[in-house]
């Protein structure tokens, strides 16, 4: 957690709402996960995983399907 960031403007941390808007430092389609700049690291299926060990679920938007008028 002392890491600065080095961007400008600098990334969210990791405890901010917006720390998945971080850049990416490393990425690893093959296996499906993305580290950022804040050491969170982002998953395919949209979860995450903070440097502190905290998990957040997976949080896609829910698809919704218009019936026939």
């Amino acid at each position: 957690m002392g890491q600065t960031c080095p961007h400008t403007p600098p990334c969210p941390r990791a405890e901010a709402p917006d720390h998945d808007a971080a850049r990416v430092v490393s990425t690893h389609p093959e296996q499906g996960w993305n580290l950022l700049c804040n050491g969170v690291v982002t998953f395919e299926d949209t979860g995450e995983l903070l440097p502190d060990g905290r998990i957040i679920a997976p949080h896609r938007p829910l698809c919704r399907v218009h019936g026939a008028a």
